[in-house]
């Protein structure tokens, strides 16, 4: 089965999907979904239609899966008995779902959960094809068995399914990442836990800038399992190898970021600037500015007071059109004060977190996937008082 290697692998290591497949179903594997298409119907006028059941996957590791319930999604409309009405016994109701093949668009979910269950997937689909289609056999002699060839081109950036995605049935709301190119400029606490957060969310490519080299310290404020082969490289090489096994287009650099680092950031669509030096700061944001790029900026001051830390961590998103006038309130420090040699610089990773949490959550909210009611511009959280204020 060289037409599709997805349902290849699937088919060959799966006993169930194996009998779909040789008993003649079309099959497909989109978006983490299994899809049975060519499924005929009668509808409510006793026509001969054609639907396609969607049924959830649990994929235990890249070859092995199982199914995740009883229900199925259906592309089509409400399927009907021999005399025009509906077919009773199939809960559920109208939905949507997001998958990559164009030609399916799902209306509904059913449900038809015998007493006993289903032992398989094999099971489950004869079970709701009987059902859906016993009408249209009967009255057209129809035949769901087509022995179909469907090759889909479900290319994703990740390097394993993204089940999360479809079991959480929000493939409509990640789609909305799909065109975006991200900079991450500075991998130190913010911005590791930053790139840990965008590895796992659909952004056609991230590109990281840092030159520094990861020492023990930063293993102790960066997400993930520290190897000790890891201390004294490049942190550019250090990430690159922990995640570039999870997704495709993932691109470190050994670099700072700089006033002529204009082709670094071509096509780059959105920026998070995690840098803890006020003049890099400041050359960072006219670059971006000068290049219409939208950006957020992050930072922290934490200092100790007797036995005990307080501090505040800021959120602050520049866009393109208020980018230049938000940079000349100051909300961000552009200086580098003389005594900064001597400050300690204090970081914590669940701070660090937190503050990447807080951005990943801006940007989010300004791509459309998670709803924004305030829309504040900054927002600043006090460890004092555990409250969070934006403007």
């Amino acid at each position: 089965m060289e037409w599709n290697s997805k349902l290849s692998i699937l088919v060959n290591h799966n006993n169930d999907l194996r009998q779909l497949y040789d008993k003649g179903y079309a099959l497909s594997i989109d978006s983490g979904f299994l899809v049975i298409r060519d499924i005929p119907y009668l509808d409510e006028h006793r026509i001969l239609q054609t639907g396609a059941i969607i049924s959830k996957l649990i994929f235990i590791d890249d070859k092995h899966v199982k199914q995740e319930d009883h229900q199925i999604f259906f592309c089509g409309s409400h399927p009907c008995q021999l005399d025009g009405s509906f077919i009773p016994n199939l809960g559920g109701g109208v939905t949507s779902l997001q998958l990559v093949s164009s030609d399916i668009i799902v209306q509904r979910s059913f449900s038809n959960k015998p007493s006993q269950g289903f032992n398989d997937l094999f099971e489950k689909v004869e079970s709701y094809v009987t059902i859906i289609s016993g009408p249209a056999i009967e009255l057209f002699d129809a035949n769901p068995l087509t022995f179909r060839v469907v090759e889909i081109n479900d290319e994703s950036v990740f390097k394993y399914t993204d089940t999360l995605t479809s079991r959480a049935e929000i493939g409509d709301l990640s789609i909305k990442f799909k065109d975006e190119t991200i900079a991450i400029i500075g991998l130190g606490g913010t911005g590791a836990y930053l790139l840990d957060f965008l590895v796992k969310t659909p952004v056609k490519e991230i590109r990281g800038f840092d030159l520094d080299w990861f020492h023990v310290h930063n293993g102790f404020r960066s997400p993930g399992k520290m190897e000790l082969n890891e201390l004294g490289k490049r942190k550019s090489e250090v990430y690159q190898n922990r995640y570039e096994g999870f997704r495709y287009n993932l691109n470190i650099y050994s670099k700072y970021i700089l006033t002529n680092s204009i082709e670094d950031l071509k096509e780059v669509t959105f920026a998070f600037v995690c840098v803890d030096k006020g003049k890099s700061r400041e050359e960072i944001f006219n670059l971006l500015i000068k290049m219409k790029i939208p950006f957020i900026d992050v930072g922290m001051g934490l200092e100790r007071e007797n036995s005990q830390i307080s501090g505040t961590i800021r959120t602050t998103y520049y866009s393109e059109e208020n980018a230049a006038e938000l940079m000349n309130k100051r909300l961000a420090p552009l200086d580098d004060l003389p005594d900064d040699i001597y400050k300690n610089n204090i970081q914590i990773s669940e701070l660090n977190a937190l503050n990447a949490c807080i951005a990943i959550i801006k940007y989010k909210q300004l791509r459309g996937f998670y709803i924004d009611d305030e829309k504040f511009y900054q927002q600043l959280f006090t460890i004092d008082g555990f409250n969070c204020v934006g403007e």
